[in-house]
């Protein structure tokens, strides 16, 4: 397959799967449109084209036309300068690597991902929380995550792979949707009782049962194993972590227990403070879940073979 086929395929198959509804995602190329429609024309060189087919600012072709064979990848969570060099040696060593691609952004999906946050207000307000006030909420929290990408050298990896001719791309929000959709529908079917019996869900998956193996497997960060769980959201996509000032919210519309990958010391203490227990699946195993359920899909239609590194590992359902 071509790389620009493999990059239309995780963006279609990320908005079938993403926790707004693909409606919501495809009103998010129509309001790019509308932008550009109403840019002056001395900006619009500076307009972001992609936006206007890939609602997800965090997922882009990095290096490479587009037009280049994919047979083999080298896949990771964290594709840097040194997975990028890895990939030069192991072609010198006589594998093929035609693609390497990340998880985490890199380059310009670096920069701009926190435009993906913004789902996070429809997500909220699915589960019956005012979406006006899921915006306002979020409005500090983008801006935070704005202004801290703005001194970060996010080209360093890209012109990497420029210098290698190595093709290279990355797929953040299309895998995240993917495991927070199928952990939401597996909770909404499982009904926990206990915040014990979440953590027993998630490690009968794979993924989850390898990272317990190394001390990284999901944990309970407020609340004990035997407290009810209540209802329980999966907070697994939208780019990071949203405000801290959505438990109180959440607590209102009767959610009992968040599962997430991280979350920093302040959500805790408001979580705590509102009640609400808190489950860490675990960071990179829900990243490897995400990747390897949009892998599937992938692999069902063209041949593929994914060489890990960087957290990932290769689990096939």
């Amino acid at each position: 397959m071509k790389l620009k086929e493999l990059y239309k395929f995780v963006i279609e198959e990320g908005m079938r799967e993403d926790p707004r509804g693909q409606v919501a995602a495809k009103d998010v190329l129509k309001e790019n449109k509308k932008t550009l429609k109403d840019l002056k024309p001395s900006d619009k060189k500076y307009f972001d084209n992609e936006s206007l087919v890939n609602p997800y600012a965090d997922t882009r072709i990095l290096n490479g036309s587009g037009e280049q064979e994919i047979k083999t990848m080298l896949l990771g969570i964290d594709m840097e300068v040194g997975e990028i060099v890895l990939a030069d040696r192991l072609n010198a060593k006589g594998k093929k690597i035609d693609l390497v691609m990340a998880h985490h952004p890199e380059g310009r999906a670096l920069a701009g991902f926190y435009r993906v946050m913004e789902m996070q207000a429809d997500i909220i307000a699915n589960l019956g929380v005012n979406v006006v006030k899921a915006e306002k909420l979020l409005e500090e929290r983008i801006q935070k995550v704005l202004r801290s990408v703005l001194p970060v050298n996010h080209t360093r990896a890209v012109d990497a792979a420029k210098l290698l001719d190595i093709p290279f791309m990355c797929c953040h929000t299309p895998a995240d949707n993917h495991v927070a959709t199928y952990l939401q529908k597996l909770m909404d079917k499982k009904k926990p009782r206990t915040i014990n019996d979440i953590i027993k869900i998630l490690k009968d998956i794979p993924e989850y049962k390898e990272a317990a193996k190394i001390s990284a497997g999901p944990t309970i960060i407020n609340g004990h194993p035997k407290s009810r769980a209540g209802k329980v959201f999966i907070d697994m996509t939208g780019g990071t972590e949203g405000s801290k000032e959505i438990f109180k919210s959440l607590s209102d519309v009767g959610i009992g227990t968040v599962v997430g990958m991280h979350f920093s010391e302040d959500h805790l203490k408001k979580a705590k403070n509102e009640k609400i227990n808190m489950v860490i699946a675990g960071h990179i195993s829900s990243d490897t879940l995400g990747l390897n359920l949009l892998l599937d899909k992938i692999e069902k239609k063209h041949k593929l073979k994914v060489e890990c590194c960087s957290g990932f590992y290769r689990i096939k359902r």
